[in-house]
């Protein structure tokens, strides 16, 4: 999945002839905190709520210091997880899309990415959720494979955190099974922490309540 393929046509950019009152609705219609800034096809940046706020509401954006403007975009081509970073990392609610001659093509809304992993089979199918907390140096994702497949459960789905400056970290896998006794029995054999699980089926209605709330919200 590319950039390209999640951008959201709806989101109109600001230009420098539009008002802050212009800026204020499109950030209330569209439940974001930031806006792409763009004249004649180029993105000139984005501009965030705060910003906004700090002009009087009358003044026409080209009054604002646009060269302050945070200049984060990804190309059409990026892949999602580079667009998750820059945005994670900018703290950003949507993130400009550009193309190799940097003509502005649209945005990717923070929803939009959220709606796009929620839909996912590997999230929405029924299935247990493992995680395991274990040292840097034990981690060996074909081993834990190794050993949950043996116990006839396939992993869905499966990420990595861990901080910087600290020698642990945590493997969560979503699991095809909600009934997952036998691998974490085994998983715990061979000597990996267990540090929550997932599976139960009044935790399963509940994650599926959460997961209906979330879907209605984004909807509105």
């Amino acid at each position: 999945m590319t950039a390209r393929k999640l951008i959201a046509r709806d989101i109109p950019p600001l230009t420098t002839e539009h008002t802050g009152r212009d800026a204020f609705h499109l950030l209330s219609d569209f439940h974001v905190k930031h806006l792409p800034v763009v004249q004649d096809g180029k993105l000139m940046g984005i501009l965030s709520e705060e910003e906004v706020f700090s002009h009087k509401i009358s003044d026409p954006i080209g009054s604002y210091d646009l060269d302050h403007l945070r200049k984060a975009a990804v190309l059409e081509d990026e892949h999602i997880f580079g667009v998750i970073r820059l945005m994670g990392e900018q703290r950003l609610t949507l993130i400009p899309v550009i193309d190799p001659e940097s003509n502005y093509l649209g945005v990717i809304a923070q929803n939009d990415l959220l709606r796009y992993f929620s839909h996912t089979a590997s999230f929405t199918g029924e299935g247990a959720v493992l995680v395991l907390e274990m040292p840097k140096r034990d981690y060996s994702l074909s081993n834990i494979t190794r050993i949950v497949e043996e116990e006839g459960i396939k992993i869905m789905n499966v990420f990595v955190t861990s901080e910087p400056d600290h020698d642990n970290m945590e493997l969560t896998m979503k699991l095809d099974r909600t009934d997952i006794t036998r691998a974490i029995a085994s998983l715990e054999r061979h000597d990996y922490r267990i540090k929550e699980t997932f599976g139960e089926l009044e935790k399963a209605g509940m994650m599926r309540e959460r997961y209906d709330a979330l879907m209605y919200y984004l909807n509105l």
